[in-house]
């Protein structure tokens, strides 16, 4: 079975070549470093405010790989993954929903922003980002 990964934002349109499921599944890691590699504009903009500790002292690390999924950003102390979602996640929805519960029973929270969110107002992203990693130490 092949899985349409989508083009990161700003570097072209439609679809990167057809990857199979199971060479996402069976190399989590691998796919995860390709993704670091290959990241979008949505995503360097927020890496660039989280990364190193900077956004409150939290530690984020990116594309972390859990269970068959990976995720955009994850802080371990408040066990926060956060997502960003492009257009083409209206088209998966049921992948999302799926991926979502899997990650959830597993304990973790998730936040998601849109690309427009983080490209337009990062400051109300980072604002409600705080609110997040605030919630388990409350």
């Amino acid at each position: 079975m092949y899985a349409r990964i989508p083009l990161p934002f700003g570097r072209g349109a439609g679809v990167r070549v057809l990857a199979r499921e199971a060479d996402l599944v069976s190399e989590p890691h691998a796919f995860a470093r390709r993704l670091r590699k290959s990241s979008t504009r949505p995503e360097d903009i927020l890496w660039g405010r989280l990364r190193g500790s900077r956004f409150h002292g939290a530690k984020f690390k990116r594309q972390v790989p859990f269970d068959r999924y990976v995720a955009d950003f994850y802080c371990h102390a408040a066990r926060l993954v956060v997502e960003i979602d492009g257009k083409q996640h209206g088209w998966f929805a049921g992948y999302d929903d799926e991926r979502t519960r899997t990650l959830e029973s597993g304990g973790l929270h998730i936040v998601r922003f849109t690309n427009d969110e983080v490209c337009n107002d990062l400051e109300s992203v980072l604002q409600r980002l705080l609110e997040e990693l605030r919630l388990p130490f409350a």
